[in-house]
């Protein structure tokens, strides 16, 4: 027995290690036609960002537009072709740079604008009946456009801004107003993501650094350069401590790169994708442990198992289309067709063509039962902390809940929106709309005429006050001349000889 036993761990250790997973079949499986959206003039607009966001309800994409930036806002099962004058949402001054619907309420959405402000709607249930000109807030903090904005992952009316001021600002959406100031960029911000809890933030920025900041006191716990490595974007992987980058080469090469948030000295490693320019879009799902990479302009989305021990990467499959993507909507998990056994559901934006195509990923299953290991317990619809308990210090993971069960639990949640709006503010100390030097020769142009503007406007009240004291100097000349004043002298300096 004994020499049979050894004979078998020698036959095994000669055999090729190969690594079991259950998401080695995935696949990606585009909806058919009739449960496509069409119609949709997306825009054209170059900025590196979705365009689009999906939730539960609704579907909002970022429209092409003339006279300020709008977009609209489909439920999900409102398929087919979108009539050219369905109604907008278009109360911005200049093009939308980004949107996202808020985590815990289905009808609240956060958008950010080239006219430099950030607005909250609230979308009646059905969708919209006529255009949307009002928001529920104005937020106005940043000097010049803001082409980011993030929610806070695990609290209820907290939203994250990143601006062309290189700031970031959190709002406090129960009183309207900027509460904290994040001022360590030193040019623009390409990228915000949060871990788990939220108690972390970690940013991708122009000035080529990855950065790991504690938000609440806006203090950088870690800051990476690599020569070889170029950020583009970065994504934290759930509870794992690692994070995960794309980026360029020093070859102009797309690569990834994965880092321990504790120590951004070196990643742990880097691999090489392709030699293509577009953008590299990395999507993380938590619950299957699964990367997904979407190029912009591609028509693939590749596929990823993350482990924390060697090789860290496992490629599992790649979902290859004909149509180049311009963004990428995801489904929250709440959301998905647990019974078709899907884990993940993109809406892939398709310019040329005025499409949203939905492409779900889906685990090969024959048993029609609910698969309990694919689909553990997710962060759910409701809030852990409210703004307070957040930036009191607070950290607290996400309210965990069952996709078999909880999935369709009506939202109890109401955003109730401040009576103050105020335009501007001043965070730390400082005014955020005061002396910011211009950056481009648009911005000096604007800054030229306002400052002209501002010098007539002095001129005239100075040539006003002018006026002004030339007349009350003729009142009290006058008055020193009137007869009266001087007999009323005359007679009291005879009174006083007496």
């Amino acid at each position: 027995r004994e020499s049979v036993f050894f004979a078998w761990v020698l036959q095994m250790s000669w055999r090729p290690t190969y690594r079991s997973s259950k998401f080695r079949n995935v696949y990606g499986k585009v909806a058919n036609r009739e449960h496509c959206f069409e119609g949709i003039p997306v825009t054209k607009n170059v900025h590196d960002n979705h365009f689009c966001a999906v939730n539960a309800k609704f579907l909002a994409i970022v429209t092409e537009s003339a006279g300020g930036g709008s977009f609209v806002v489909i439920p999900v099962t409102q398929f087919g072709r979108i009539d050219p004058h369905y109604p907008k949402v278009c109360g911005h001054h200049g093009n939308v740079l980004d949107i996202k619907w808020n985590p815990f309420h289905d009808n609240i959405i956060a958008s950010c604008s080239e006219d430099s402000s950030v607005r909250i709607w609230e979308i009646p249930d059905g969708g919209l009946r006529r255009n949307l000109t009002e928001s529920v807030l104005e937020l106005y903090g940043h000097s010049r456009r803001v082409g980011l904005i993030e929610w806070h992952p695990t609290t209820s009316g907290i939203l994250f801004s990143a601006g062309y001021d290189y700031k970031i600002l959190i709002w406090n959406l129960e009183i309207g107003e900027p509460v904290k100031m994040i001022d360590c960029h030193t040019d623009v911000i390409l990228c915000m993501s949060f871990n788990t809890e939220g108690s972390l933030l970690a940013t991708s920025c122009k000035d080529k650094k990855l950065r790991v900041i504690e938000p609440r006191s806006g203090k950088v716990l870690q800051e990476a350069n690599f020569k070889n490595h170029k950020v583009n974007r970065v994504v934290f992987l759930g509870n794992m401590k690692r994070l995960l980058t794309t980026g360029v080469s020093r070859w102009n090469t797309r690569q990834i790169a994965l880092w321990d948030q504790e120590d951004l000295s070196i990643p742990i490693i880097e691999e090489e994708i392709d030699g293509l320019s577009g953008l590299l879009f990395p999507f993380y799902d938590a619950d299957t442990r699964m990367l997904y990479l979407a190029g912009k302009g591609d028509g693939n989305i590749r596929y990823y198992e993350i482990t924390l021990e060697k090789p860290y990467l496992q490629y599992l499959m790649e979902f290859r289309s004909p149509a180049p993507q311009k963004g990428l909507g995801v489904m929250p998990k709440h959301g998905l067709d647990v019974g078709a056994c899907e884990v993940f559901r993109f809406y892939k934006l398709v310019t040329l063509k005025g499409l949203i195509e939905p492409v779900s990923m889906i685990v090969p299953r024959r048993s029609e039962t609910y698969q309990e290991d694919i689909y553990p317990m997710t962060p759910g619809t409701e809030p852990a902390l409210s703004a307070d308990e957040w930036l009191s210090g607070i950290n607290r993971g996400p309210v965990l809940m069952s996709l078999k069960e909880g999935y369709n639990r009506p939202n109890k949640l109401v955003f109730k929106a401040p009576v103050k709006e105020k335009k501007g503010g001043v965070v730390n100390g400082i005014d955020l709309l005061e002396n910011v030097p211009p950056r481009t020769e648009n911005e000096l142009l604007r800054m030229f005429f306002k400052q002209q503007e501002e010098l007539r406007r002095l001129k005239d009240e100075l040539t006003q006050k002018d006026i002004k004291i030339r007349q009350l100097e003729l009142e009290l000349n006058n008055t020193r001349n009137s007869p009266n004043i001087n007999n009323n002298n005359n007679s009291s300096s005879n009174g006083s000889s007496i």
